[in-house]
């Protein structure tokens, strides 16, 4: 079996900006990167591939194509099969009110030191943050994202690294599909 991993894409097809067609994705990725075992899930940028043998260097590939391509320039953030179970195993708000409004915002590298610290005074009443390793989760409560005051500048200037968010079941559905077996 082959080890299966997800590279995520930030912020790409959201109200029209950004947009990166998902099958001229999958066909530009064949056609010339050594990626293997491609599919998408969901237009918001999460591509499912063999695990590649340097990650790094798949990520930075993938996101000059990208740039040529589509004239869109986007961090693409790799997490393993394990590293997204890990990260599920690891929810420090197993009791969030809803899958749709906990989400993981998986990170390039490592937060600033005081990171939390600095976008603690951000949060709204109903929310919740916790960092585990390099993966920020948002319990945005029953207010939801659109009302947070955890921007996407906000995150950028308090974490000093860039990161993508996913919701709770769509976190699910990619640790599923990068089970192996489901290449």
């Amino acid at each position: 079996m082959t080890a299966r991993s997800a590279l995520l894409l930030r912020a790409v097809n959201v109200s029209g900006r950004n947009r990166v067609p998902m099958a001229e994705l999958r066909a530009l990725l064949a056609e010339r990167t050594t990626l293997t075992g491609i599919s998408t899930y969901i237009a918001s940028g999460n591509v499912i591939c063999d695990t590649p043998d340097d990650d790094s260097a798949a990520c930075a590939e993938v996101r000059a194509l990208i740039a040529e391509a589509f004239d869109v320039d986007t961090p693409v953030i790799h997490r393993s099969h394990a590293q997204l179970a890990a990260a599920l195993a690891e929810n420090p708000f197993p009791d969030a009110a809803s899958d749709k409004l906990l989400h993981v915002m998986f990170l390039e590298g490592d937060a600033a030191p005081g990171a939390i610290d600095a976008l603690l005074p951000r949060l709204l009443p109903e929310e919740r943050i916790a960092l585990v390793g390099r993966d920020l989760w948002i319990d945005y409560g029953p207010a939801g994202v659109h009302s947070t005051k955890l921007t996407k500048t906000v995150l950028d200037r308090g974490l000093a690294v860039a990161g993508t968010g996913r919701n709770l079941r769509t976190v699910q559905m990619l640790a599923a599909l990068t089970a192996e077996g489901n290449g």
